[in-house]
């Protein structure tokens, strides 16, 4: 999985455009240089737009563990993450969703940009 990143220094948030395969070692490789990124820039906000990502994988119990696995990589729970999924990914993200708010963090999916950024702000 590729992927860019900007800074909206306006709003105080990151936002991250991913392209390619979502897998495993793609977003945890990510989730960790957002991790990085957030903390020195002091930055508590992520909007990552998903909308571009040609398929994804991962079973539900490896799904299960990435939540897990985030806070191994460095990804604290204090900030707020929302992601932009096309709707043939949806049911996906939405476990996804589900497993990081019983971890703890605030995190939510839409399927439009512009709810996502209501949501973060």
């Amino acid at each position: 999985m590729e992927w860019t990143s900007t800074v909206n220094e306006e709003k105080q948030y990151f936002e991250i455009v991913t392209s390619g395969i979502a897998d495993r070692d793609g977003t945890l490789e990510m989730a960790k240089a957002i991790a990085v990124a957030m903390s020195n820039a002091g930055i508590k906000k992520v909007l990552i737009d998903h909308t571009n990502i040609e398929s994804v994988s991962g079973r539900p119990a490896e799904v299960y563990q990435r939540s897990k696995q985030f806070e191994e990589v460095g990804v604290i729970h204090g900030i707020k993450v929302v992601e932009v999924v096309s709707p043939e990914h949806k049911e996906f993200f939405d476990f996804l969703e589900t497993v990081c708010i019983n971890r703890g963090y605030r995190f939510s999916i839409f399927c439009d940009k512009e709810s996502a950024l209501e949501w973060l702000h």
